[in-house]
């Protein structure tokens, strides 16, 4: 059985949500399919974000609801990850998903990996 957090813990902008169901999309993924938001150690910071889309949630997971999408999260990253907006950059200078996280005290200039 899954836990159903509430949904203002981790969010999706709608620039991001956009992005991540023309992934849907293209794969085909149906109604129970999700966004999963990780964490691993490693990176130049010392943690790096990890990102997929998924079929289903894992037992265990916090789901959550954002912008339409469900989010899957496992607890122990949700330690890292709670109050993460993610966003999406489409510049000039930058394409991606950018994590908005007031856990984090330093990332570096990729963006993809943080301190805590």
């Amino acid at each position: 059985m899954t836990a159903e957090a509430p949904s203002s813990s981790i969010t999706v902008s709608e620039k991001a949500a956009r992005e991540v169901r023309r992934v849907f999309e293209q794969k085909q993924l149906g109604a129970e399919a999700g966004l999963r938001l990780g964490v691993k150690g490693g990176g130049c910071s010392g943690f790096s974000y990890v990102m997929n889309v998924e079929p289903r949630p894992a037992r265990g997971d916090e789901i959550f609801e954002s912008a339409g999408l469900r989010v899957f999260v496992d607890p122990k990253s949700f330690l890292y990850l709670e109050g993460t907006e993610v966003d999406f950059n489409d510049d000039l200078t930058s394409r991606g998903f950018v994590f908005k996280n007031p856990s984090s005290t330093g990332s570096c200039g990729c963006g993809a990996s943080f301190s805590a």
